[in-house]
């Protein structure tokens, strides 16, 4: 996702620049790849790879991958540090973060990204969570009972805009991310490199 990300951004900053106009808006969506994933036990990310994957070597041969792929747009990956922990209440923050400040939307979407991708963080942490949007220019310390597990958000707002994002995902057979849907119609699955973006793009503008 945090590669994805980066590779769209760029493919809307080309058009730009070429003087392409584009009526965009963006919207980030929930999605769990990993919701079995424990609240308060956050494990390291290799272990959870090993599991899967059929053994500490390939875990690392994957991660080593796409740890050179992210290298390739400017982000640094240290995956051996990685914590796989619950990503509910990171989607919880941003669903908070898009109802009152939606133009911080995907700054602190890629804030949580660094702090799991790069910084080896719990990003199931509310204080975590706090010091990331904090650090794309929201301020969550009033909001931080609000993020935080409790039992009594367990069917708040939030929880609620969460799981309808998980119901539009399987509505339409939404099983990878990234995975990238235009105008509610078509989707484009994968990391796709930015000329495929700009293609895209281009051709929704033109039209």
């Amino acid at each position: 996702c945090y590669i994805g990300k980066r590779r769209f951004d760029r493919a809307v900053t080309t058009l730009l620049n070429e003087g392409v106009t584009l009526d965009l808006s963006v919207s980030y969506r929930a999605y769990q790849l990993d919701p079995t994933a424990p609240v308060d036990e956050p494990e390291p990310v290799i272990e959870a790879y090993a599991r899967k994957f059929g053994g500490t070597t390939r875990a690392e041969s994957i991660i080593a991958s796409v740890t050179a792929t992210a290298a390739e747009e400017g982000i640094e990956f240290r995956m051996d540090r990685a914590l796989r922990a619950n990503t509910m209440q990171a989607h919880r923050l941003l669903k908070l973060v898009a109802r009152d400040r939606p133009d911080l939307e995907a700054a602190v979407n890629e804030s949580v990204m660094q702090a799991y991708f790069t910084d080896g963080l719990d990003i199931g942490d509310p204080a975590v969570l706090t010091a990331c949007a904090a650090r794309a220019g929201f301020v969550a310390d009033t909001h931080r009972s609000t993020i935080a597990d409790h039992a009594d958000h367990a069917d708040d707002e939030l929880t609620r805009l969460v799981r309808d994002d998980l119901a539009w995902a399987a509505e339409r057979d939404i099983t990878a991310v990234p995975t990238f849907v235009f105008n509610d119609g078509f989707a484009v699955p994968g990391a796709q490199d930015s000329t495929t973006f700009v293609r895209l793009l281009r051709k929704m503008a033109t039209a």
